[in-house]
């Protein structure tokens, strides 16, 4: 494949040249265990601090004290998830959203076969959430509510700040955990300033390598180790720290910080470039979520009549790279189960495409998409099964 347009930015990115050189030297030449007590060793472990340093200044952490690392943003949820269960079992009530990734959907779904009372918060047409639900659901028995602060298909941003606000006011003893792999980096976060008591995050989001990620814990959170065994991470999570990965992800850190402005304006100029281009020369799309209220890389896009895998393909062998949904469920044939809990149409559900850009994306890049993207969707209209309907909605716009 000559070109490749990556536009999957959602399921993982790529690792940033910064990055990459600040990793280097702890494969081959700086390799001490950041546990020992040589000075080998000792300068790795403020590697290690100064990475731990940045996560927090990204999350708006209080202390470094309160960022442990972890292997995934799906270790980090299940890290809050069950350490929160373990730490509360004598409470049996857990709330979540109906559009959350499966890292923590799942995680809900394995403790309501256990018996546990699980209420799944709805979302409107526009992936907004039902607060007032929330509000109503929150009693003295609910251990944990867990909210995503952006959706991975849609990038509609949920008020996580008010969602925590509320779940106090009702129970100060619940806790409140936040899944903000596809949040961090794209919009500002400050956690300390809230009743967030607990954040995930993915390395390989925010142009760190895979396998890395980080969950903010803040100061007097009970939360037992998902791993037990040494003493690192202070007792958190053992085993020796992956410094390579963790540096990487210090730098993807400080660089996002750096990178927010960008982030905000120009990624967000071409995202909207691309949407309003493809809503221009598809007379039947139709975008998914709102459009006020997102990550400002990301747009999910409804193609109607027309098979989201035959999408891909197609735009696979044009080099261009995108998602029908979540990365995680990549495999399945359901229709994304974010999508219907926001009743999407019928037509467009099996049709919706997610683009999601970087500040490594390209105007060349979305011009060519601009190109091909709409002949495509032409193509397939006129094999489409449902070509009388077409031919209706043709005429209509007519």
């Amino acid at each position: 494949m000559e070109k490749v347009v990556y536009l999957d930015n959602n399921a993982t990115t790529m690792v940033a040249p910064k990055v990459f050189d600040a990793m280097k030297p702890y494969f081959c030449e700086l390799y001490g265990n950041p546990s020992s007590m040589h000075e080998f060793g000792g300068q790795v472990a403020h590697a290690v601090a100064d990475a731990r340093e940045s996560v927090k200044d990204l999350l708006g952490a209080s202390d470094s004290s309160e960022i442990v690392f972890t292997g995934s943003g799906s270790e980090s949820a299940n890290m809050a998830i069950k350490g929160i269960l373990e730490a509360n079992k004598n409470k049996k009530h857990i709330i979540t959203t109906k559009i959350e990734h499966p890292c923590v959907l799942n995680v809900y779904k394995y403790y309501e076969k256990l018996g546990y009372d699980v209420t799944y918060l709805d979302v409107d047409n526009q992936g907004n959430l039902d607060m007032n639900q929330l509000n109503e659901s929150v009693n003295e028995d609910t251990a944990l509510v867990s909210i995503m602060m952006a959706n991975n298909e849609t990038g509609v941003i949920l008020p996580v700040e008010k969602a925590a606000s509320i779940v106090k006011k009702k129970n100060p003893k619940t806790k409140v955990f936040v899944d903000a792999v596809q949040a961090a980096g794209k919009i500002p976060i400050d956690v300390k300033n809230t009743d967030i008591d607990l954040m995930g995050i993915a390395g390989h989001k925010i142009h760190a390598p895979k396998g890395v990620g980080a969950l903010y814990i803040k100061r007097g959170t009970l939360l037992p180790a998902l791993i037990i065994g040494g003493h690192q991470e202070r007792g958190k999570r053992a085993g020796t720290e992956n410094v390579t990965h963790i540096v990487g992800l210090g730098e993807a850190a400080r660089e996002a910080l750096s990178n927010m402005d960008y982030e905000l304006t120009k990624v967000k100029a071409l995202r909207d470039k691309l949407e309003n281009g493809i809503l221009k020369s598809v007379y039947n799309a139709r975008v998914n979520g709102s459009t006020y209220n997102r990550v400002p890389n990301t747009t999910n896009i409804g193609f109607q009549y027309i098979e989201g895998e035959l999408i891909l393909l197609h735009l696979s062998d044009l080099g261009i790279c995108a998602s029908s949904g979540s990365a995680c469920t990549s495999g399945s044939l359901e229709p994304s189960h974010v999508l219907k809990s926001m009743g999407v149409p019928f037509t467009a559900l099996h049709g919706s495409i997610r683009f999601s850009l970087s500040r490594f994306t390209t105007e060349e890049e979305i011009d060519y998409a601009l190109k091909v993207i709409p002949d495509v969707i032409f193509k397939l209209n006129k094999i489409s099964p449902y070509q009388r309907e077409l031919r209706d909605l043709e005429e209509k716009h007519k």
